[in-house]
């Protein structure tokens, strides 16, 4: 049963509003023109060349190409390619650079000039053919061999003029202010069942697009504030997570701007534990990267979401002529490079009939809106697709779907309690079970949200809940967003999403701690992880006179420190003057003492629970008493 699309991310009734308003300024949809044919009867095209282990993107046959896309070649090393010719149907002959991957195994054709929008794209290259990664060996020549394939190039819809969701003030109870972080109002998180799992480390998430000020940050599990990274103005962060890169533990998270469309235009930064920008995405192919994934891989390889608003005549699909989607995409990324080195579109392999959505009125249709992306040790992949009620898993490299579980061409019957609705996170566990984070909202099909995992029956091609987790009351029902984390204890955490609840579950179903920030903001994902961290920038102090101008107050403070177990004040007449005065102990985000006697400059240290100074601030001279 088709029901009416709704905004992702659950300002519905504004973005609607909205996303109205763009379409007459950018002159969409006016009855006066047919949008291109986009629906076509071929699907499930495989980006696998015949007879070879080479896979290209844009894939043979696919029509959804942007007109800024690179050519990848995937499985031969660079010199293996050569004379690459690019002949378009309108366009003519492009030229282009031939670049590497850092990974040593292709490299992308990358036009010196856009194609024309509608056009069709005729690619030859020569490849020499063979093993090329084992140890040399001294033989002839390899044969090489002519390859040739083609695609169509999509008509982009536009979204230069799209608007982003609200951004009302909080209210003051529903945030804190601390004198070091000026200008800072730190989202609250309120527990409301103490922590029982200590070892599942910190919280991590993301306030936005909602109420309040929008940024990633990291809790104690008692709710202490420990970092609070604003993004530039006017841009929100979200989906803040603990990866491995290049051995090592990191930050990643997407900033950008989320547009009432329902998408993110941004970037993917991944932060050492000094919080330094170390590797970046802003996406490829002429797609800005997307909010609503981002996967580290090994070698320098990471996976994210693309959005791709493109004109279509929707007539077949009961939409109009000169209509609009959303297509969705997967990248997979050189981030030496910034080269894409292979890519998949959801039109090209699903059938828009798979969607419980139908094509809205004055809006572009997200009949399918790709909300996760999870990498398998073989190197297949596990999507989610919230407008289809289904996961997919995709075959490596070829991108050809092997099956999929749930909405209404599933591979699998469905048990007992085991369907999903506007699901979000599918993972899949060592074990072969999937789990995900059902929404089962917007228009609600289910009572409450709910995180499952799913034991797959690949033989009887059956599917059996395994467990379920949604208490205790009242019951959550989430409109949005939301995800699942197993964590290494087999307890399990679920982030609400659109409600910005945090519940810790232990295996059997009981709550092991409960969070929750205002109800007027909202939170993409939740974890729990352990997290050791000890910032670049220097510690924070500011010290001022007290009432009588007898005293000194130091207020400290450092932005996202987790081993900080005191502070030493150092103060003195001059900058050259300053000694050791006090010290006391670290008591929060924000710690302060007062001096018994009035100085004229201050700085402090931080110390760690064994007496080893971590860091000095700069000196701050002392300023009036303020109220």
């Amino acid at each position: 049963m088709r029901r009416a699309a709704l905004a992702a991310l659950g300002l519905v009734a504004v973005a609607a509003a909205i996303a109205a308003a763009v379409l007459a300024a950018t002159g969409g949809f006016s009855g006066a023109s047919r949008s291109p044919a986009c629906l076509t009867a071929s699907i499930e095209h495989s980006a696998q060349l015949p007879a070879s282990s080479i896979y290209v993107s844009p894939a043979p046959g696919t029509v959804t190409a942007n007109p800024s896309t690179q050519i990848s070649f995937l499985g031969v090393p660079r010199g293996a390619i050569r004379a690459v010719s690019v002949l378009a149907q309108r366009s003519g002959l492009h030229a282009g650079r031939l670049l590497a991957y850092s990974q040593g195994d292709g490299a992308s054709f990358v036009p010196d000039r856009p194609f024309a929008p509608g056009e069709q794209v005729s690619v030859t290259a020569t490849i020499a053919v063979g093993s090329y990664f084992s140890p040399p060996q001294p033989t002839p020549p390899l044969p090489r061999r002519r390859v040739s394939f083609s695609f169509r190039v999509d008509t982009p819809y536009p979204t230069t003029e799209a608007s982003t969701f609200p951004n009302p003030a909080a209210q003051p109870s529903d945030y804190q202010s601390f004198a070091t972080l000026p200008g800072a109002q730190v989202p609250t998180l309120t527990v409301t069942v103490p922590d029982r799992d200590p070892a599942a480390g910190n919280v991590l998430t993301t306030n936005g697009p909602s109420a309040g000020q929008y940024g990633a940050l990291i809790y104690s599990p008692q709710g202490r504030a420990i970092w609070f990274d604003r993004p530039p103005h006017g841009l929100s962060a979200e989906n803040l997570d603990l990866q491995h890169y290049q051995g090592r533990r990191v930050l990643t998270l997407w900033q950008g701007k989320v547009l009432s469309l329902g998408f993110g235009q941004g970037e993917d930064l991944v932060l050492n534990s000094r919080y330094q920008t170390i590797a970046r995405t802003r996406g490829g192919n002429g797609l800005a990267a997307d909010l609503h994934d981002f996967r580290l891989a090994p070698n320098g390889v990471a996976y994210a979401t693309a959005f791709n608003p493109i004109r279509c005549d929707l007539r077949s699909a009961s939409g109009p002529a000169d209509g609009a989607l959303i297509d969705t995409a997967i990248q997979e990324i050189d981030l030496r490079t910034g080269l894409v080195r292979w890519e998949w579109h959801a039109l090209d392999h699903v059938a828009v009939a798979e969607s419980e959505t139908s094509p809205p009125k004055g809006t572009p249709w997200d009949w399918f809106h790709l909300n996760s992306i999870d990498l398998e040790p073989g190197g297949d992949l596990l999507i989610s697709a919230r407008s289809t009620w289904a996961a997919y898993q995709l075959q490596r490299g070829s991108g050809e779907i092997l099956w999929r579980l749930g909405g209404n061409h599933s591979s699998f019957t469905a048990g007992a309690g085991t369907k999903t609705a506007w699901q979000h996170d599918a993972r899949m566990l060592p074990s072969g079970e999937v789990t995900m984070f059902d929404d089962g909202s917007n228009p609600p099909e289910h009572p409450y949200s709910r995180g499952v995992r799913l034991s797959l029956d690949a033989r009887a091609r059956r599917v059996s809940l395994r467990a379920s987790y949604f208490g205790p009351q009242p019951p959550l029902l989430s409109a949005s967003q939301g995800n699942m984390q197993t964590l290494p204890s087999g307890n399990v955490l679920l982030g609400f999403g659109g409600i910005p609840e945090i519940r810790e579950y232990s295996a059997a179903g009981g709550v092991l701690f409960a969070a929750h920030l205002s109800y007027d903001m909202s939170s993409y994902r939740a974890f729990r992880f352990p997290w050791s961290a000890q910032p670049a920038s220097p510690p924070a102090v500011l010290a001022t006179l007290n009432s009588t101008d007898e005293e000194t107050i130091v207020r400290a403070s450092w932005n996202g420190a987790t081993g900080v177990a005191s502070w030493r004040v150092l103060a003195g007449p001059s900058l050259q003057g300053l000694r050791g005065v006090a010290t006391f102990p670290d008591s929060g985000f924000e710690s302060e003492t007062i001096l018994t006697k009035r100085y004229r400059y201050v700085a402090v240290q931080a110390i760690d629970a064994s007496g080893r100074p971590l860091a000095v601030s700069q000196t701050a001279q002392v300023g009036p008493y303020a109220q």
